[in-house]
């Protein structure tokens, strides 16, 4: 049974990334609903109330129009010494129009392996700590097993917080896939931060659309991603 997380003075940081932006508009709806105008609407909304919860704050990786890099996206929440990493976006099919709901991913281990070798293979531009130890200047065994009990704990707290993810969502909005996905989604590969990637809805199924649209569903998907947090917290220390 894992304890309750101890208070503290630093408050717990949480990430928010809304999903491309600027040159990079992500899908397009059919009544032209902008994957990037939703993901940052959600994420605004998700921000504010994070920030309205004791001993929690948001940072946003991107608060407006423009395009953020992938890897820099993971670089500000590392920066900013981010407890989870949340990316919000939203999923388009249209060659299956029915195909609706939510879903949620993790990095593949795939993703992970290949990651954990481009980190050795250029340990002098990798990051000074990783899952609070310090890698650079140690030579490859070492640094090799730290990475891989890093990625293997982020792993599974990944997996963890994209469960309560899925079960808060599924209170009020169809899942697409009732378990967590796995993908080598480049945002998710920062090896110390559990990160996940939520697929909010399809704008490519027409009552999806409608609803991404829609100021109070924008709402409650971001109170429903609050309570996965939340929940996650519970039983994790940040």
């Amino acid at each position: 049974v894992r304890s309750a997380p101890v208070p503290s003075q630093k408050p717990i940081i949480v990430a928010i990334d809304a999903g491309h932006g600027g040159e990079d508009p992500g899908a397009r709806g059919r009544n032209g609903v902008i994957e990037k105008e939703v993901c940052l609407r959600i994420a605004r909304k998700l921000a504010r109330m994070v920030n309205e919860t004791p001993g929690y704050k948001a940072i946003l990786t991107r608060n407006g129009d423009y395009y953020v890099g992938l890897r820099q996206r993971t670089a500000i929440a590392r920066k900013a010494q981010a407890d989870l990493f949340v990316s919000i976006h939203a999923n388009s099919l249209p060659v299956a129009k029915n195909v609706r709901g939510s879903a949620v991913y993790v990095l593949s281990q795939r993703g992970a392996t290949s990651e954990h070798a481009k980190m050795l293979a250029s340990l002098e531009n990798a990051a000074d700590l990783v899952g609070g130890v310090e890698i650079a200047g140690k030579d490859d065994d070492l640094a090799s097993v730290l990475l891989d009990i890093s990625q293997t704990a982020v792993r599974e707290a990944s997996f963890d917080f994209g469960s309560r993810l899925l079960e808060s969502i599924g209170q009020f909005n169809p899942l697409q896939k009732a378990e967590v996905q796995q993908a080598g989604f480049a945002v998710l590969k920062a090896p110390d931060i559990p990160s996940v990637l939520v697929e909010t809805a399809f704008l490519s199924h027409p009552e999806d659309e409608r609803l991404l649209a829609a100021s109070d569903y924008q709402d409650s998907m971001a109170a429903s991603l609050l309570a996965g947090i939340k929940g996650y917290f519970s039983g994790y220390r940040p």
